[in-house]
């Protein structure tokens, strides 16, 4: 397929629609929330950052989904098979959230009942802070950890339409964000090193169509002393122009073509999660096998809004390929899911 690069400008023309729809390596285009023209009430902005290494992990997320705000935490043993996850939701934030209209720079906070999270981002680190009171079995949790990213590393970015008008994706993923600080819940503690630990940053902002389906991929490693990742996915709006596939070496992101998600079924002719999948790509340049460790699965069904999700940790072997370069992993932990959403 043929992939069009991005230009910079403005996201949205005077009608609300896309200007263009393509890929970057940054974050190129200008959004601005008042610049749509669709129903406030369809616009669905968020900040969700995944901290990890082999051992323990954690999710934050900030979202203003117009009718629905949230502000939740996941943590994640890996060792054990644990993972834990807890949500607040308001009504109606419809922008009050104040989400960034740029990844570049920017603060925001979520503060409700027992839950206050703080995302700062000076424009050379981002802080992440947390705390959530009795998180699970009367313990509180707790985070302060800082990213950084070398400022020569390449990110995923993609704006995408969807079939309606003046609907749209606008997406950035960033990988290998630098992670030092630590988590605790209770006495339990997750401590983060330079060494080990890596970011990755989700941001997302656009106009969505109720019902989607999404697959989505991550992997932030060390592999031989050098930084390897990738970001894989499909499912939602018309990609003709890109995919969000990317490999990510030493820093520098590499474009691939389809990628596809083979997840096993079981007997009935359901999806077997935690049995291994394969990724593979029409372009030959990715072949991966995914063994499961954990699934944090959700099934959220209140009125309107129903959300199915697996999000499924486990570690990733195989090739990647890039400028005719063969590189092998083994054993790398990231995660990878299957959503269904009705918002």
């Amino acid at each position: 397929m043929d992939q069009k690069i991005l230009t910079p400008g403005p996201l949205l023309d005077e009608k609300g629609n896309l200007t263009e729809a393509g890929y970057a390596t940054s974050l190129v285009k200008d959004y601005s929330r008042e610049q749509i023209k669709s129903s406030q009430l369809r616009i669905k902005e968020w900040d969700y950052y995944y901290i990890g290494n082999s051992r323990y992990g954690i999710a934050l997320t900030i979202a203003d989904n117009s009718y629905m705000g949230l502000g939740s935490v996941s943590v994640f043993n890996f060792e054990s098979g644990f993972w834990k996850t807890r949500s607040v939701m308001i009504f109606m934030p419809k922008g009050k959230t104040n989400l960034p209209s740029t990844s570049k720079t920017g603060d925001v906070s979520f503060n409700h009942k027992n839950l206050r999270l703080d995302f700062f981002n000076d424009g050379k680190e981002r802080r992440l802070m947390g705390h959530f009171e009795n998180f699970i079995d009367h313990h509180d949790f707790d985070c302060d950890i800082t990213l950084r990213v070398n400022p020569e590393h390449e990110s995923m970015v993609i704006a995408t339409p969807f079939s309606k008008p003046r609907r749209f994706y606008y997406n950035q993923k960033i990988n290998h964000l630098q992670a030092t600080g630590r988590a605790t819940v209770g006495t339990e503690e997750c401590m983060f090193t330079n060494s080990d630990c890596f970011g990755v940053l989700d941001w997302g902002r656009g106009v969505w169509t109720y019902k989607n389906t999404w697959y989505w991929a991550s992997l932030s490693a060390l592999s031989d002393g050098q930084q390897i990742g990738f970001n894989l996915g499909y499912g939602f709006g018309d990609t003709s122009n890109a995919t969000e596939n990317m490999i990510f070496y030493d820093h520098k992101a590499y474009k691939t073509g389809r990628v596809m998600f083979i997840i096993p079924k079981d007997q009935k002719g359901q999806y077997d999660y935690l049995s291994p999948w394969r990724f593979t790509s029409e372009d030959e340049r990715v072949e991966l096998m995914f063994v499961p460790i954990l699934d944090r699965h959700d099934d959220t069904n209140a009125l309107i809004i129903k959300s199915l999700q697996h999000q499924v940790f486990g570690k990733f072997s195989g090739t990647l390929v890039i400028e005719g370069k063969t590189l092998e992993i083994r054993d790398l932990v990231g995660f990878a899911e299957h959503v269904t959403n009705c918002w």
